[in-house]
């Protein structure tokens, strides 16, 4: 409340019940400077709608702390208190910052409630990982004030990359051993998507050249589905020129067997693969003529800055997003992350939260390194 009037925001304050347990209205009504509404039907308003009305004055919609329950009343509609029943009246945009028991957020039906949110365009804000009330650790603290204030007066990226052609690689590769069996990894490819859709959102051009992955392809993104390394080393350098930014989220194979044209069958003794190394796409795309900003990303167990930096050197980056992977570290097969970036002469952490979250914290920061003047 205190940092929204600070930017010479107007602040009108509604309360769950549950809320006015913990804070009361009275302390609302001193800061905002305006009565505190907690009623669906409130005989002081016009008409007794207090919902319509407040509806039509906000800009703005913000629900912080967002409960489990919350999440669940409004991504199906139910409107049996005033502040699900604004959400359903309002017709400005709507920002939720979620705050509940790490357990709680992981349970698949809350993440149904929340992906269900986003597509009835909800802007989520965190959670964050960290101590909990009930002494858990975890994510599902509610991000902090100047956060949840930071991204309602962000700096949007559509002026900025409005129009611009971004070319994105996501997911796995498949390298076939046989016409049965090939090996691969753990990348979900969710990554991807989630920037593909932050900057289809902010306005740019994109093209997604996807491994083989489960989730819905990416609205008014050109997709161009591969399976192998060389596949995808074909399509993205085929058209990468033609792009202003190229971010390299996929994970490719280093190495492809030469795959047999019969079924390798069972036998008694140990097996040999011979693995030949494959192309690398983001070196090639660096070393283009007409080279596009060129984004990797490197996927490590160890010595991450060690490995990132030397990588940004080594094939000539113009930015390199880090992260762990492995047991508790988000990353693949994941629905979040946090993300180590590092340019030249510059870093940045992105602390861990949700991947569609961190896409967007990704996407400025690139947008700020691809047009300078604007950081």
């Amino acid at each position: 409340m205190r940092l929204l009037r600070k930017q010479g925001a107007e602040v009108r304050v509604v309360m769950s019940q549950a809320a006015t347990g913990f804070i009361s209205p009275l302390t609302f009504q001193a800061l905002s400077g305006n009565p505190v509404h907690t009623a669906l039907l409130d005989e002081n308003s016009e008409s007794a709608m207090s919902h319509i009305s407040l509806a039509r004055w906000a800009d703005i919609f913000v629900i912080a702390p967002a409960t489990a329950n919350m999440l669940a009343k409004l991504s199906h509609g139910l409107a049996d208190d005033l502040l699900s029943t604004l959400y359903l009246a309002a017709n400005c945009p709507v920002y939720v910052a979620p705050a509940m028991n790490q357990v709680m957020w992981h349970k698949h039906v809350t993440q149904d409630n929340v992906q269900r949110l986003k597509t009835q365009g909800v802007q989520i804000i965190g959670p964050e990982a960290g101590e909990q009330a009930c002494g858990d650790m975890g994510l599902g603290r509610m991000s902090e004030p100047e956060k949840i204030c930071r991204c309602l007066f962000m700096t949007p990226t559509v002026s900025v990359l409005q129009g611009v052609k971004i070319l994105i690689s996501a997911g796995p590769t498949r390298e076939p051993l046989d016409p049965v069996r090939y090996l691969t990894n753990r990348s979900s490819g969710k990554m991807g998507y989630a920037l593909a859709t932050a900057a289809v959102n902010a306005g740019a051009v994109v093209t997604l050249v996807s491994g083989p992955v489960q989730l819905p392809r990416p609205k008014q993104a050109t997709v161009i589905n591969v399976e192998t390394a060389a596949q995808m080393y074909d399509a993205v350098l085929e058209v990468a020129e033609h792009h202003a930014i190229y971010i390299g989220t996929a994970a490719v194979a280093d190495y492809s067997p030469v795959p047999k044209t019969e079924k390798i069958k069972k036998g008694e003794g140990q097996t040999t693969l011979v693995l030949h190394k494959t192309q690398d796409i983001l070196a090639a795309v660096s070393a283009l003529e007409r080279r596009p900003f060129t984004v990797g990303f490197a996927a490590e167990t160890q010595h991450l800055e060690q490995y990132a930096l030397s990588k940004l050197e080594q094939k000539n980056l113009d930015m390199i997003a880090a992260n762990w992977v492995g047991q508790d570290s988000g990353g693949f097969d994941s629905d979040h992350n946090a993300l180590q970036v590092y340019w030249d002469k510059g870093q940045q952490h992105l602390a861990m939260t949700d991947k569609n979250q961190l896409a967007e914290q990704l996407l400025k920061l690139i947008a700020e390194r691809f047009h300078p003047s604007t950081s």
